[in-house]
């Protein structure tokens, strides 16, 4: 009888305590992700990843995506994740103009890697994450995790056969592949994302070297040029997700565990996407003709190339640093041999 007269006596008192004291429902965690990538490629190469992430997420969690130039403009990418204006990022560090000694390496850094594996080996095998880490944690920024993506080709309106038909041409590239370029004549341009089709067919632009076939057919780029050259300034394209520093930090560690699930299935996605892609499109695709530059004759742009990691090796430690890591990680696949280098 006693324990019974507590246990009611408790439970009358039970609504007062409960008014008085109310339960504070946790609120959803909103993030405002910006990509690179306008809404066509968007839909491959980001959208899955992230609908997933939302999904199981559930009410803890929500990943608002915006497409290329939606929120800001591509170049002022970094910028607005390091205000906190957006929350993350996802581009590659040459087009988002970050501040950092790694900028230059991201995109398409010339003959850097010749194979979409390469990328995903230097970040976790050979150091290149931790220096990554180590230059955006300086700048108040979360590097996140990095991928390789599609390999580097010309898409042109007139067909380019040799180096001297590349002198003149009015390209949409990147900075740093722009800046390689340049030295054999390409007129690097930049423009919108989106507006890159029309450019083409107006005569602003002569051609593209921002990606691999897949990309050309996917966005519609196919559609306005005419050939495609088979000689590649790189391998694959080095892509990384990033985040507002103080944003990152506050998220609890089971979102920022599922955050990087999200992301590997994102680089998993785009391996054979474009690896696929890339092979089919050239043998069934019908909308470009293949041609192709003398091996001899591109030997020159692989040697220049080499030639421009020395240049961009003297400008401070910590690019010397990566340059070096890129050579051992070459030279190691070239005395592997056959699959990882053909002599």
């Amino acid at each position: 009888m006693t324990t019974r007269r507590k246990f009611l006596t408790g439970a009358a008192l039970a609504p007062a305590a409960v008014l008085a004291t109310p339960a504070i429902a946790q609120s959803k965690i909103r993030w405002r992700m910006q990509t690179y990538a306008g809404s066509a490629l968007g839909e491959h190469v980001i959208k899955p990843a992230i609908d997933s992430f939302n999904k199981i997420a559930g009410d803890e969690m929500e990943i608002e995506l915006f497409y290329a130039d939606q929120l800001v403009p591509t170049g002022e990418l970094f910028r607005a994740m390091q205000k906190g204006t957006i929350d993350a990022v996802q581009s590659d560090d040459d087009s988002m103009a970050s501040p950092t000694e790694v900028t230059v390496f991201g995109g398409y850094f010339p003959f850097a890697s010749r194979y979409s594996l390469d990328v995903p080996v230097l970040f976790n095998q050979y150091g290149l994450n931790e220096i990554w880490d180590r230059e955006y944690s300086k700048v108040g920024v979360k590097h996140l995790s990095a991928g390789a993506w599609d390999p580097c080709h010309f898409a042109t309106k007139d067909p380019i056969r040799s180096l001297a038909d590349l002198k003149g041409k009015r390209v949409f590239t990147f900075p740093t592949a722009g800046r390689f370029l340049s030295q054999f004549g390409v007129v690097p341009v930049t423009l919108p994302w989106e507006d890159i089709e029309v450019a083409v067919q107006t005569g602003e632009l002569d051609g593209i070297a921002w990606s691999g076939i897949t990309e050309d057919y996917t966005v519609g780029w196919a559609d306005v040029t005419n050939y495609f050259l088979t000689n590649n300034i790189s391998g694959a394209w080095a892509g990384s997700f990033f985040a507002n520093m103080d944003r990152y930090n506050e998220l609890p560690p089971h979102l920022k565990e599922l955050l990087q699930f999200a992301m590997d299935s994102s680089h998993y996605y785009r391996q054979w996407w474009y690896w696929g892609g890339e092979a089919s499109l050239r043998v069934n695709g019908p909308k470009m003709e293949l041609t192709s530059i003398p091996d001899e004759e591109w030997a020159t742009v692989e040697n220049a190339a080499h030639k421009f990691w020395d240049e961009i090796a003297a400008e401070s430690e910590t690019k010397a640093e990566v340059v070096n890591i890129f050579k051992k990680y070459n030279a190691d696949m070239q005395k592997a041999g056959r699959p990882y280098r053909y002599s």
